[in-house]
């Protein structure tokens, strides 16, 4: 069980990173094998669309993309951690994710399938206000993510209310909460 961590925030140590190393942690503690994409830390250029990725399902522009379309087809388990800017995700992790019409290309429009069958996603967001829509955009953006890159929307956690870098300490029952999330998709329930 391999169980792929994409951290979208740039904020190293606050409570997105906080949050998914906590549900790593739990990923680890269920026997699977854990990585951590830092997006902040990356090279990816925003899609340009090229539609090269039309011809063989590979994007045309190279970056540091290339070392991750393999990681997001191999990963039994994918978390996508992400604060909320603006009812939204980060432009960091956006790119991302727009440069992955390249899968959306192999599965739709070439009918390459993706990976092995059965793979399961989450998302943890973390928004500082308590507005009853502060998920809704993102939600819809990650769970057309993950069936982008073949993988089934199954598990998420939402926490409004929480901006100060590492806030997320004072609030121990979310980071557990977080821990048994990765237990969960490691052990394939969730």
């Amino acid at each position: 069980m391999k169980v792929l961590g994409i951290m979208g925030s740039p904020r190293i140590g606050g409570n997105t990173d906080l949050l998914l190393d906590e549900a790593l942690k739990g990923a680890a503690g269920g026997g699977a094998k854990v990585e951590k994409l830092v997006v902040d830390r990356l090279h990816i250029t925003p899609c340009k669309e090229y539609y090269g990725c039309f011809k063989d399902g590979n994007c045309v522009i190279r970056d540091d993309m290339d070392g991750i379309y393999p990681k997001l087809l191999a990963a039994d388990a994918v978390i996508v951690a992400s604060p909320i800017f603006f009812y939204g995700l980060p432009g960091q992790l956006k790119c991302l994710i727009d440069r992955c019409q390249a899968t959306w290309a192999r599965k739709h429009i070439l009918k390459q399938p993706l990976g092995a069958p059965g793979r399961k996603g989450a998302f943890i967001g973390v928004g500082a206000t308590r507005g009853a829509k502060l998920f809704e955009g993102s939600v819809l953006v990650v769970k057309y993510f993950l069936s982008a890159i073949g993988v089934d929307y199954a598990d998420e956690l939402l926490i409004r209310g929480v901006d100060q870098k590492a806030e997320i300490k004072e609030h121990p029952a979310a980071l557990k909460e977080a821990f048994e999330l990765g237990r969960r998709l490691a052990a394939g329930t969730g």
